[in-house]
C-alpha cells in the first residue's frame, strides 16, 4: 500500500483505506461508508475473518506489504487504530494507488483486515515483569505466530489468485487477437474472390415482338455452367393476372438436348416454358428473371413468342447469363452467410453495423464466384433510399425538438397521469405507441417515442432498456393494425392484382384491426408476466445513475473530437480529465451507497411538484415552430396515403420538413445537429438492404416461398386452407424475424397468388394475404434486426448510453412474437374456417 501526498512522498498522517464494495452493503459497524475497520484492543485479528479477496497485491509491479508494515510501525504508538480507520481521512492530499488486501466476514457482514504481525512489535515497547503479564505475553506471541502463518497463507493465495487473473487476461487478449486476425483473413479472402471475377455486365437485347414474328437465339453452353438465367424487362406484370386465357402474354421456351447414358440412344429435347403476362396499360417498367437448369454441354436455344390481341409491336429487353452453381448450392451459401451475420450480432463479436457490412461483402463475393457479380451501380440501386431519407429527416426533426425541453415535459405528464404507478405508466406508453404506429409509420413512432421514454426513465430512476424493448414491441404490433402502419401491409394493399380481387384499403384495415385488438388483449398480461421477476428500477440511487450517464456522455464527447490540431487535442485532454474527476466522485459515492429503492413510489404527488419545477419547457418559441412543422409532416404522411394526387413519398416529406425546421429554428451551428444523427443506424440499414437483396439473388427467399407452396400442396384438399393459414403465418413470422420482412413480403405475394390460382389447389387469396401480413409484421418482434423500428430504437438508446444487446431483446421479443402469432393464427382460423369470412 503506497500512501502518497502531493509531493509523491510517503507520509505518516491519517491512513485512508477504502474498499470497492459492489455486492453487499456494509454493516452498521462501518457506518455504510465501506471503510476498513480494525480491532486492536488485544492486538489480535478480528474473529470470523475469511480468506482474502482476490485483489492484486501489487502496485506497478512492487509488493505492498513492506511499505504497509513500515507505515504501521510509525503509527504503533499513536491513538488506537479503531479511531484511525473508523472514519475517512479529511486530508485531500492522500491518494490510494493500490487496493488493500481485504477479507470478508460472512458472520458479521463487515470488511476487516488483519494487521497484527510479528514485525509490527518493536523492542521499544515496555512489558511488565509480572507472571500474569508474562503469561499474557506468551499467549499473545502464540496468537501472533498463528496470525503470521495465516497472513503468509493468505498472501500466497492472493499471489495465486493474481496469477490466475493474469492468465485469464492473457487468454482474453489471445482470443481478441484471434478474432481480429480471423475477421481480417475473412475480409481479405472475400475481397480477393470479389476482385478475381470481373463484372461482365448484362447485355440487354431489344426485341420487337408481334403476333406474326418471334425471336430465337442459340447459345453455346460452358463447361462449368449449371444454370441459365434469362431476364426480361418492359411493360410486364410481376405476378399472374386475375383472369387467365384472354390476357396478353409472352412465352419463353428454353430448349436443350439431354444426353442419355447410353451411346446408342439419341439425345432427348428438354423444353422449359415460361409465361410472362403483359401490362395492358403499357405504363410500368418491370424486370423479371427466371433460372433454368443446364442439363448438359449441348447448345441451348431460347425462343420468345408473343400472344397479342392486336397486331402491334411490343418492345422488350432480354438478357441471359450462365451461373456456375446450382440453386441448392446458392441457397446453402446464403443460409451460411445469414447464420454468420447472426452469430456476429448475437455474441456481440463486432458491432451490428460492421456485421451487416461483413455479410454484404461475403454475399457479393459469393455472387461474383457463381458468375452473377453486380456492378456498383446495381449495388447502390439495391439500397432503399426512401427509408434512409425518412430516417434522416425525422432524426433531424427530433434533434431540434429535444432542445425545447418538450420530452422532459411529456415524461412528467405521463408520470402524473399514471399517479405514480409505474406499470400503469408503462402500459399507457405501450398503448399510445401502438395506436400511433397504426396511423404513422412504426419507424417514425420509434423515433418520436424513444427520447421521451429515455427521459421519463431518467426522471423516475427506471431502467430505460426494459421499457424501450416493451415499447418497440407494441409499436410493431400496432403497426400491423392498418394498411399504412407497416411496410408489408403497404406492399400488400398496393398490389394491383389483389385490389382486383377486392382486397382494398378499408377491408384490409377492418380485418387486420380486429385481429390486432385480440393480440393486444393477450400481449399486455404476457408482458407483465415476462417482467414479473425483472427489476425495472435501477439498483442505485438516481444521483449515481445520473453521474454514470454524465461520465458516459463526457467520454463519448471526447471520443468524437479528432486530435487534428493542438487546440482540439487540448480540449480532448480537458474532457478526459473531467471524466477522471467524475469517476473519482462516483467511486466515493459508491462507497457511501446504502439504500434500497421501493417498488412503488408512495410520495408521487410531492415528486410531481418537484419534477414540474425541475423539468420545464425551456424554449417555447422553438417549441411552437417544431410543433407546427411536425404536425404538417404527419398531416402530409396521411395525405400521401389517402390522396393519390400528392406525389411525395415519405422520405421526401421528412427531408422537406427537416429543411423547413432548420430554416425556422435559425440553426447556425449545423455540426451539432449532424452529431445527433444516428449515422451508425443509417449505415446499418444501407448494409442490410444490400445483404437482403444479395440473398434474394442467391434464391434464398424464393426457395422459402417454393417450399411453403409444396408443403401446402401435400395436405389433403379438405384441410388445405387450414394448413395454408397455419404455414403462412409461422413461416412468415419466423422468416421475418431473421431477414427483412419487406423483400420477403414482395417475394411471397406472387407465390401465394400463383398458389391460389392453381387448379389443383384452388385456395382463396385474401386469407393467405392476411396470414402473410400478420406473420410478417408480428415476426419483426422475434429478433433485434427483425424490424426497422427495433434497429432505430436500439440506435437511439445506444446514443444516449442505454444500448441493449441482441439477447436482451430476444429474451422478451421472441416469446411475445410466438404468443402474438399464435393469437393471430387462431383469429384467422376462426374468421375464415369457422365463420367463412372469405
Amino acid at each position: 500500500m503506497h500512501l502518497e501526498n502531493k509531493d509523491g512522498r510517503l507520509t505518516s498522517g491519517m491512513l485512508e483505506m477504502e474498499l470497492h464494495q459492489t455486492s453487499a452493503p456494509t454493516s452498521a459497524g462501518l457506518g455504510g461508508s465501506g471503510l476498513v475497520e480494525l480491532n486492536t484492543s488485544n492486538h489480535r485479528p478480528q474473529q470470523g475473518v475469511g480468506k482474502a479477496d482476490s485483489l492484486s497485491p501489487y502496485h506497478n509491479g512492487a509488493p505492498v506489504d513492506q511499505d504497509f508494515g513500515s507505515c504501521l510501525k510509525e503509527r504503533w504508538s499513536h491513538p488506537p487504530f479503531s479511531q484511525v480507520f473508523g472514519s475517512r481521512s479529511k486530508d485531500p492530499c492522500f491518494t490510494e494507488n493500490t487496493p488493500l488486501l481485504r477479507n470478508f466476514s460472512q458472520e458479521k457482514g463487515s470488511w476487516c483486515t488483519p494487521v497484527c504481525h510479528p514485525e509490527f512489535i518493536t523492542g521499544e515497547e515496555s512489558w511488565e515483569d509480572s507472571s500474569a503479564e508474562w503469561e499474557g505475553r506468551s499467549l499473545l506471541s502464540r496468537e501472533l505466530a498463528g496470525s503470521s502463518e495465516s497472513a503468509s497463507l493468505e498472501k500466497g493465495e492472493l499471489l495465486d489468485s493474481a496469477h490466475v487473473r493474469f492468465r485469464l487476461a492473457k487468454l482474453r487478449c489471445c482470443v481478441r487477437w484471434l478474432k481480429v486476425a480471423g475477421l481480417f483473413v475473412f475480409v481479405v479472402l472475400c475481397s480477393i474472390l470479389f476482385s478475381l471475377y470481373p463484372d461482365q455486365g448484362k447485355l440487354w437485347q431489344l426485341l420487337a415482338l408481334s403476333p406474326l414474328e418471334s425471336y430465337s437465339v442459340n447459345l453455346s453452353s460452358h463447361a462449368d455452367s449449371m444454370l441459365l438465367q434469362v431476364g426480361l424487362a418492359g411493360a410486364l406484370v410481376a405476378g399472374s393476372p386475375s383472369r387467365l386465357g384472354r390476357e396478353e402474354h409472352v412465352l419463353v421456351e428454353v430448349t436443350q438436348a439431354n444426353t442419355p447414358g447410353s451411346r446408342w440412344r439419341r439425345p432427348q429435347q428438354v423444353t422449359h416454358n415460361w409465361t410472362i403476362f403483359l401490362n395492358p396499360s403499357r405504363s410500368e417498367h418491370v424486370v423479371v428473371s427466371r433460372t433454368f437448369e443446364v442439363l448438359s454441354r449441348e447448345p441451348v436455344s431460347i425462343s420468345v413468342h408473343a400472344s397479342l390481341q392486336q397486331t402491334q409491336i411490343v418492345p422488350l429487353l432480354m438478357t441471359h447469363q450462365y451461373l456456375r452453381a446450382s440453386v441448392e448450392a446458392q441457397v446453402t451459401i446464403a443460409a451460411v452467410i445469414l447464420a454468420g451475420v447472426y452469430m456476429l450480432i448475437i455474441f456481440e463479436i463486432v458491432h451490428r453495423t460492421l456485421a451487416a457490412m461483413l455479410g454484404s461483402l461475403s454475399a457479393l463475393a459469393a455472387l461474383a464466384v457463381i458468375g452473377d457479380r453486380p456492378s456498383l451501380t446495381h449495388v447502390v440501386e439495391w439500397i432503399d433510399f426512401e427509408t434512409l431519407a425518412l430516417l434522416f429527416g425525422m432524426m433531424i426533426l427530433v434533434a431540434i425538438f429535444s432542445e425545447t425541453g418538450f420530452f422532459d415535459y411529456c415524461a412528467v405528464k405521463a408520470y402524473q397521469l399514471s399517479r405514480g404507478r409505474v406499470w400503469t405508466m408503462i402500459f399507457m406508453l405501450c398503448l399510445v405507441a401502438a395506436v400511433l404506429s397504426a396511423f404513422l409509420d412504426n419507424v417514425t413512432t420509434a423515433l418520436l417515442f424513444t427520447p421521451v421514454t429515455i427521459r421519463l426513465c431518467e426522471v423516475l430512476n427506471l431502467d430505460p432498456r426494459q421499457v424501450l424493448i416493451a415499447e418497440v414491441i407494441f409499436t410493431n404490433i400496432g403497426g400491423a393494425a392498418t394498411a399504412i402502419g407497416d411496410p408489408p401491409n403497404v406492399i400488400i394493399v398496393s398490389n394491383q392484382e389483389l385490389r382486383k380481387m377486392g382486397l382494398d384499403f378499408a377491408g384490409f384495415t377492418a380485418h387486420m384491426f380486429a385481429g390486432i385488438c385480440f393480440v393486444l388483449l393477450f400481449s399486455f398480461p404476457l408482458l407483465r408476466l415476462l417482467y414479473w421477476n425483472k427489476k425495472i428500477y435501477n439498483k442505485e440511487p438516481s444521483e449515481i445513475v445520473e453521474l454514470k450517464h454524465e461520465i458516459h456522455v463526457w467520454r463519448l464527447t471526447a471520443q468524437h473530437i479528432s486530435p487534428a490540431s493542438r487546440e482540439e487535442t487540448a480540449v480532448r485532454g480537458m474532457l478526459l480529465g473531467k471524466v477522471l474527476t467524475l469517476e473519482r466522485l462516483l467511486a466515493q459515492r459508491l462507497h457511501s451507497f446504502h439504500r434500497q429503492i421501493s417498488q412503488e413510489d408512495k410520495n408521487w404527488e410531492t415528486n410531481i411538484q418537484e419534477l414540474q419545477r425541475k423539468h420545464k419547457i425551456s424554449d417555447k418559441t422553438l417549441l411552437a415552430k417544431c410543433l407546427t412543422v411536425l404536425v404538417f409532416v404527419i398531416f402530409m404522411f396521411f395525405l400521401n396515403s389517402f390522396v393519390p394526387g400528392v406525389h411525395l413519398d415519405l422520405g421526401w416529406i421528412a427531408i422537406l420538413g427537416a429543411i423547413w425546421l432548420l430554416i425556422l429554428a435559425d440553426i447556425h451551428d449545423f455540426e451539432i445537429i449532424l452529431h445527433r444523427v444516428e449515422w451508425a443506424t443509417l449505415l446499418f440499414f444501407a448494409a442490410l438492404f444490400v445483404l437482403m437483396e444479395a440473398l434474394a439473388h442467391l434464391h434464398l427467399i424464393e426457395y422459402v416461398g417454393e417450399q411453403t407452396a409444396l408443403l401446402i400442396k401435400m395436405v389433403p384438399e379438405d384441410q388445405r386452407l387450414t394448413a395454408a393459414i397455419i404455414l403462412v403465418v409461422w413461416v412468415s413470422g419466423i422468416t421475418s424475424s431473421l431477414i427483412d420482412n419487406i423483400p420477403f413480403t414482395a417475394t411471397m405475394i406472387p407465390v401465394l397468388l400463383n398458389l391460389s390460382r392453381d387448379p389443383e389447389v384452388s385456395l382463396p387469396a385474401p386469407p393467405l394475404m392476411y396470414a402473410l401480413a400478420l406473420g410478417a409484421c408480428l415476426g419483426g418482434n422475434g429478433t433485434l434486426i427483425g424490424a426497422s423500428a427495433n434497429v432505430v430504437c436500439a440506435g437511439i438508446a445506444e446514443k444516449h448510453g442505454y444500448g441493449f444487446s441482441f439477447m436482451e431483446f430476444f429474451r422478451l421479443g421472441f416469446p411475445m412474437m410466438v404468443v402474438s402469432c399464435m393469437v393471430g393464427m387462431c383469429y384467422l382460423l376462426v374468421a375464415h374456417i369457422v365463420m367463412g369470412w372469405n
